[in-house]
Formats: structure tokens, sequence, C-alpha cells
């Protein structure tokens, strides 16, 4: 711990709508767990159901859970381990698990008994540090850390999260292959992560529907590779959809939120036999018209998705690191850690003239 400060900045989210910039101690680290200096932290529409207080939490915690940045110290097993050392730049996966239980030894860590995220742990746990919206941020012996290029910018870097969820959410769960048609519902930053993963892999023909307020968005996401940007205010989407794919899109991806209407009427932009994937939160309310019955009659299969995991993210990391693709286009804002609340709230659409569709905080901004 040599060199390392006694204190770090962070914020700690006190209850709904309510966050304070504190000073908090600093952890000393053991041979098994690490400190991350954070270097970015993405901003996604969970930070903002986080920061309602549409999630059920222990207040106080430490929000963040997309964290970038450098290993600020490290215990020897952790070292060895992770394959990383002191000033080595890594992206920290959101999820922790026990490693032991079923789901877990059956390799789905992200459905773990006793899963935790991180910004969802309370701050009198120890040793306190969960969240991204800090300085220092404490790597648990269960995390998973990957790798990646120290030269990226971190705006880029961090954006390892919302593509790890496109390939995962739109590639893996699905097994989309190449030529496949792909209708994906929703153009905020996953939905057009998913367009990006699904282009990486030679999907067909790509389909995103959105809003008018969403004019900006879908045309990045033709940018990115869409073939059909529909908005389902003014354009049958319906009809459109069909027609771009033929009769019925082989896959349906809805990572629209809160909205219910897309997961009934993804029923009937999937084709016989298709997959419909439903990555989208919409706050436990049940979906109105949805007849199940298409779903018995065209043989649709349904999956839910949660999260990323090691695939996703690995595959999230190349693509950024290849430099293909613009990413810098989806990128809108920085903030620093200071300016937390806004960033949420600009993301959510609270502050006026400020359309955010990927944003982050840069705690080395002041």
């Amino acid at each position: 711990m040599s060199g390392t400060p006694k204190k770090t900045r962070a914020i700690v989210q006190t209850g709904p709508r309510s966050l304070e910039l504190r000073d908090l101690p600093v952890p000393e680290i053991g041979a098994d767990d690490a400190l991350l200096r954070v270097e970015a932290c993405g901003i996604c529409g969970s930070d903002v159901e986080q920061y309602h207080g549409a999630l059920p939490l222990p207040f106080p915690v430490i929000p963040g859970h997309e964290p970038l940045g450098r290993i600020e110290c490290i215990g020897d097993r952790a070292a060895e381990r992770w394959g990383v050392d002191v000033g080595d730049r890594v992206a920290v996966e959101t999820m922790l698990s026990c490693r032991f239980c079923p789901p877990c030894l059956r390799g789905d860590y992200h459905l773990c008994r006793a899963r935790q995220i991180y910004s969802y742990i309370p701050l009198d746990r120890p040793p306190g540090l969960w969240g991204a919206y800090a300085d220092l941020m404490y790597i648990a012996p269960t995390s998973i850390v990957h790798r990646v290029d120290p030269t990226l910018p971190p705006e880029l870097a961090v954006m390892f999260n919302p593509l790890g969820a496109g390939f995962r959410w739109a590639v893996e769960i699905p097994r989309t292959q190449p030529g496949q048609s792909v209708v994906i519902l929703g153009p905020g930053q996953r939905g057009l992560a998913s367009v990006i993963a699904c282009r990486s892999v030679g999907a067909g023909e790509i389909v995103v529907t959105g809003l008018e307020a969403d004019s900006e968005k879908l045309s990045l996401a033709r940018t990115f590779g869409a073939d059909v940007t529909i908005d389902v205010e003014n354009e049958d989407a319906r009809s459109r959809i069909l027609e771009a794919t033929d009769g019925g899109a082989d896959v349906v991806v809805d990572v629209s939120a809160y909205a219910t209407s897309p997961v009934a009427e993804a029923l009937d932009y999937v084709r016989p036999g298709g997959t419909i994937v439903l990555a989208g939160v919409k706050g436990h309310v049940p979906i109105p018209e949805f007849i199940s019955d298409k779903i018995v009659m065209k043989e649709i299969a349904i999956r839910g998705a949660i999260g990323v995991t090691q695939s996703g993210y690995s595959e999230a990391i190349r693509l950024i690191e290849s430099r293909r693709v613009p990413l810098e286009k989806m990128h809108t804002h920085d903030f620093a850690l200071g300016d937390a609340e806004e960033a949420i709230r600009t993301l959510a659409g609270e502050m006026d003239g400020a359309r955010s569709i990927h944003s982050c905080l840069l705690p080395g901004l002041g």
C-alpha cells in the first residue's frame, strides 16, 4: 500500500435522487484482492433507475457498475490469478459470484444464487468501495477482469460494457448466424451496440426501431450498419419489418426501457421458428395484448437476457481494440466525478437541450 492514498473521493447515494461527494477511507489490500484507480465509469439506464430509486437497494451505496481503470495495488495471489499487475489497464465485470453453487458450476455465473453487483452493495459492508463513481474502487477476489489496450481513449475503452451486452444479447443468446435478419427494438446505447455486434458477425438485414425523438440515434444506427430504421410513431412498423425481412426476422431483440408494447409486437415481427430476446426491463408490469397463442403457432423461442458474461466482454474489447468501428460517434458526454447527478439526469433526458447516447464519468477531470 506504499504510496496509496488513505482517502478517496466517492459519490455516495443516500436515497432516491440524493447523491453526496464524500471522502472515504481506502482499505488495506490482501493477497487476493486489489484496488482500481478509476479512469472512466460508463453510465447506462440502470444508473438512472438506481438514481430514481426504482431499484430495491440498501442505501447508502456507491453507484457505478461499468469500471475501467488502472491497477493501483494488488495482492500477489490476485496478480497471478488475473495475470495483471500495478499500472495495467483493466475492465472489471459487473457481477460477482460465489463460483460454487450449481449455476456457477455449470458456467452460468451470472445467475449465481449469491450474485452481487458492483454499485448495489451497501457502503457499510467492508471494505466499502463497491462502486466506480470514485477515484478508487475495490476489486473483490471473485471478480473477473479483462486487460484493455492502454493507448485507447478511456471514454471509448469503457464502452466494453454496452458493446458486451450487444454481443451477448443480440448474437450469443439467439445464436445469430451470418445472413440472418435481425430486428432491434430500441436505438439507445445497447441497441446501437447490438447493431455493431450483429454487423460484425455478418448478419443479413438489420432493422432498428425507435421513436420520433430518436432520429439522431436512428441515423447513427445506419452509420453502424443498420439497413432499415423505423420511426414507430409515424410509420407502420409491422408492414415495414415484414417487408424488410421477407415475412419475419430470424431474431428480434428488445432493448427498449419500460415500454411494454414492443414485447407484444415482437411476436408479429419474428418469423415462424425464430427467436425473441427480451433484455429491456419493464418495471415488473404486465404486458397488454400479449397473445401467447402466437408463440405456440409459430414455435417462437423467447429468451431473457440479464447482464454480460466473459465471452461478450472479450468480443467487445477485441472490437474496440481493433479500432474498425467509429465508436466515437456514439460517445456524447464526459463528466467530472462531482457532476455525477448532472450526468445521470442528462442520460435520462431531464436536462434541457442535452441529449446523451453514451456518456461516462472521468474522475481525472476533477
